[in-house]
C-alpha cells in the first residue's frame, strides 16, 4: 500500500491517525498548491482531485478521510481508534460525523472562499460572501462541544477518530485566521491534552 499526500487538515487526520497505530506506509507527495491534484495523472488516483488516497495491494485506490482511517484500523492490530465493539464504533462514527459537519466543513470553506480564494477560485464554486458566515458556523460548532463535552476525549474515555479530525481541523485554523478562541475552556484543555500526543509531532 502507499499514501498519496499533501499538506492540510485532511492529509493530516490520515498522517496522524497512523503514527497513533504504529502504522508505516510509502508516502507520494502530491503538490495541491501547484494543482498537480486536479492534473490528469492524480485524477486517476482519485476523481474527485482531493487528498489523501490509498492505493491499496490490488491497484486499486481508497479516498475519503474517514473511510481510509477505518481500513487502515482494521488492517493493523493493536488498540483500535474506532472501537472494539458495535456500540463503541457507533459511538466513535457519531462524534466523528459531528466533528466533521459542525467545525471542520464550516471552518474548511470559510477558509477556502476567504483568504483560501487565489488559489481555490479556479477550482471549485466558491462564494466569497458566504466566508465569514461560515467561519460563524464553526465558531457555533466549537460552542456546541464546549457545552456537550465530558471528556477527557470526544467520545468518553476512548481517544479516537474524532479526537484526530478535530484537533487537525482546530490546529489548521490556528493558522488561517481561525484560532481556538480561549472562552472555550474545556476544548482548549482538550486541545492542549491532544498537543502532547508523540502523533501530532509525527503527523506534522
Amino acid at each position: 500500500m502507499k499514501l498519496y499526500t499533501s499538506v492540510g487538515p485532511n492529509p493530516r487526520v490520515v498522517t496522524m491517525f497512523m503514527a497513533e497505530k504504529g502504522i508505516t506506509l510509502d508516502m507520494v507527495t502530491v503538490d495541491i498548491r501547484g494543482g498537480e491534484n486536479r492534473q490528469e495523472a492524480f485524477l486517476k488516483v482519485n476523481p474527485s482531485g482531493q487528498s489523501p488516497s490509498l492505493e491499496l495491494d490490488d491497484g486499486s485506490n481508497l479516498n475519503e478521510i474517514t473511510a481510509i482511517c477505518e481500513y487502515l484500523d482494521e488492517k493493523n492490530p493493536g488498540a483500535s481508534l474506532i472501537g472494539a465493539t458495535a456500540e463503541e464504533r457507533a459511538v466513535t462514527r457519531m462524534w466523528t460525523r459531528r466533528v466533521d459537519l459542525k467545525v471542520c466543513e464550516p471552518l474548511a470553506n470559510g477558509f477556502r472562499f476567504g483568504e483560501g480564494l487565489p488559489m481555490f477560485q479556479s477550482r471549485m464554486r466558491c462564494l466569497p460572501d458566504a466566508s465569514p458566515g461560515l467561519k460563524a458556523i464553526a465558531q457555533d460548532g466549537i460552542q456546541w462541544f464546549e457545552n456537550n463535552f465530558q471528556g477527557p476525549w470526544l467520545a468518553g474515555d476512548r481517544f479516537t477518530l474524532a479526537d484526530v479530525l478535530l484537533f487537525c481541523f482546530l490546529d489548521f485554523g490556528a493558522v488561517v485566521g481561525q484560532p481556538l478562541d480561549p472562552k472555550f475552556v474545556k476544548i482548549n484543555d482538550w486541545f492542549n491534552r491532544v498537543k502532547a500526543r508523540p502523533s501530532v509531532a509525527a503527523s506534522a
